[in-house]
């Protein structure tokens, strides 16, 4: 069914046609991790050129855009988000002229192209960390959050970084600390800074002339901290420690001083007055705030002001009764105000969700289940490389963990290299047709089964029940830019309707294992017959297969 995109090595420059300047809102985002996607020279890393070759298959999935973790210029000591050249790319993933390619080739198919951009902090091997670090009256001295220590030489305050141990390190050079919430070779900018502010707005204004659709925002509240540096006070005595790892102190702390920073508002602004420049242009936040999701999407997407549609962990978690996903998407419905959500249950930096949500259930009904759930929300959903095709988190031994934040916290934390394994193309090899060298991370034997040509072969695989819901959710407008209302529903089951213009569409899935009868009273529907699930509908009552879904239109 696929042909390898051409590959060929003229740099030609991308062109974007823009015929809906709000695609972004209900489209579906594909989020590719290039080291782990397709290696197209055979060094075991995955590269842009490979993303080329699987531009076909990322096109027949019926997505709607492309979300690539960083290629940039990188030491690599965080996988590339420690960025050492905003404006290159790591030779490792190849060239400027082969992301032009690449960028190319999904314009061609329809495929919009969004890029991460991270700029809360930078490598410490940046150009402007150098030269930041070499005295205290420097040009740039002042571009990174610098801080004397104590009179004791202790960190200047109680801040913690995410991957362990305190957020300061102590420099030599200027005999000062700087400040670091993730690796200590992971800098934070200085955003109080208007200069380094600018720096950033040319970065992303380089890629946007290049012809990228949109970014993602990594740490989105993460820019700014508080300019007196007064320490966080712990969490009240009735808040658990709610970090992705809870061996982590990070958790113990109420993170706010060193992030989440009214400041960032005003930037967010900054930064869509610039998108504004390139109609159909987009822009997706990471939220890292526990405790503060709805509050945070609704003022960093306020309509028009902002960035246009932020996603939180909130869904990302093991909790995943439909009370508990009820829960979370009401409160995000009733508090966004004229902002947008963005919905993910897979990403790079944590266990697949076929794993954390689907352990011990049928697969094979389970993984179609999970990805129509998420597209049928109100928000824009994305989809993690794989997650089409089922994958369950990979177990890596120790010997071969990448991931530095698994291995500080190994065995408790295992770190995120189970869910960055390298994608399997074909079941016939160990390395699953990802590279024909040694893959950086090991091929899960379990994931060859999977595989995607193997997979295409089969009209009702995983692969094939996930595109032609795609595909059919095309054209049924209510499950792009609708309106979301719950119904009440027993047990398992989530039942709610999405109206936009003059249609509404009632979703109803059952996340139990057994079979769910359900009677709504006072409504007519007509089963709209959406392919992969096998719900049935008769007047006003339901019947859903264990896992199962049905979809239809609210007549009256």
């Amino acid at each position: 069914m696929f042909e390898e995109a051409d590959t060929g090595h003229e740099a030609v420059m991308p062109e974007k046609i823009i015929k809906d300047p709000d695609w972004w809102r209900g489209a579906v985002i594909y989020q590719i991790y290039p080291r782990s996607f397709n290696d197209s020279d055979g060094d075991g890393i995955g590269d842009l050129n490979g993303i080329t070759e699987r531009m076909d298959y990322i096109a027949s999935l019926g997505v709607d855009a492309i979300w690539l973790s960083p290629f940039f210029t990188s030491p690599m000591a965080d996988f590339g988000y420690d960025v050492s050249d905003y404006e290159d790319v790591d030779p490792m993933f190849g060239t400027l002229a082969d992301f032009d390619r690449m960028a190319k080739a999904a314009h061609e198919r329809g495929l919009k192209v969004m890029i991460d951009l991270v700029i809360s902090h930078t490598s410490d091997q940046h150009p402007w960390f150098r030269e930041s670090r070499s005295s205290k009256d420097n040009a740039k001295a002042d571009w990174f959050v610098w801080a004397d220590s104590k009179p004791d030489g202790t960190p200047p305050n109680n801040w913690l970084s995410l991957f362990g141990g305190p957020a300061w390190e102590w420099d030599s050079r200027r005999c000062q600390y700087y400040m670091h919430n993730f690796l200590t070779s992971q800098p934070d900018l200085n955003f109080h800074n208007p200069d380094v502010q600018d720096a950033v707005l040319d970065v992303a204004r380089f890629w946007l002339d290049r012809g990228v659709d949109g970014f993602r925002l990594d740490t989105v509240n993460f820019y700014f901290h508080d300019a007196e540096l007064r320490d966080n006070p712990p969490l009240s005595a009735d808040e658990a420690p709610s970090t992705v790892d809870p061996t982590n102190p990070y958790g113990f702390q109420d993170h706010v001083y060193d992030k989440t920073r009214p400041e960032n508002l005003d930037f967010l602004e900054r930064f869509r007055a610039l998108l504004d420049k390139y109609p159909g242009s987009t822009s997706v936040g990471e939220i890292g705030a526990d405790g503060q999701a709805v509050e945070l999407t609704a003022s960093y997407t306020d309509a028009d002001k902002r960035i246009h549609m932020a996603y939180s962990f909130d869904l990302l978690t093991p909790q995943h009764s439909a009370a508990y996903i009820r829960r979370i998407v009401e409160e995000m419905n009733s508090g966004i105000g004229s902002g947008w959500a963005s919905w993910a249950l897979s990403n790079h930096d944590v266990k697949r969700v076929g794993s954390r949500w689907g352990d011990g259930k049928d697969l094979a009904r389970f993984a179609p289940l999970e990805t129509a759930l998420c597209a049928s929300l109100r928000g824009t959903p994305c989809l993690y490389q794989g997650e089409e095709l089922g994958l369950t988190q990979a177990e890596v031994p120790f010997e071969k963990l990448q991931d530095p934040y698994g291995i500080r916290f190994w065995p408790e934390y295992k770190g995120r290299d189970g869910c960055r394994t390298p994608m399997p193309w074909v079941k016939d090899n160990g390395n699953g047709g990802f590279s024909d060298g040694d893959p950086w991370l090991p091929v899960a034997a379990e994931h060859l089964q999977l595989a995607a040509f193997e997979q295409d072969k089969d009209a009702g695989s995983i692969l094939n029940r996930n595109r032609t819901f795609y595909a059919w959710r095309q054209s049924v407008a209510p499950l792009k830019k609708g309106d979301m209302v719950f119904l009440e529903s027993e047990g398992e089951t989530l039942v709610f309707t999405r109206s936009y213009e003059n249609e509404t569409v009632l979703c109803a899935f059952n996340l139990a294992e057994t079979p769910a009868t359900l009677i709504l009273e006072g409504l007519e529907l007509e089963n709209l017959n959406a392919p992969g699930f096998s719900g049935t509908v008769h007047k006003g009552t339901l019947a859903l297969e264990g896992l199962d879904a049905v979809f239809a239109r609210v007549k009256s």
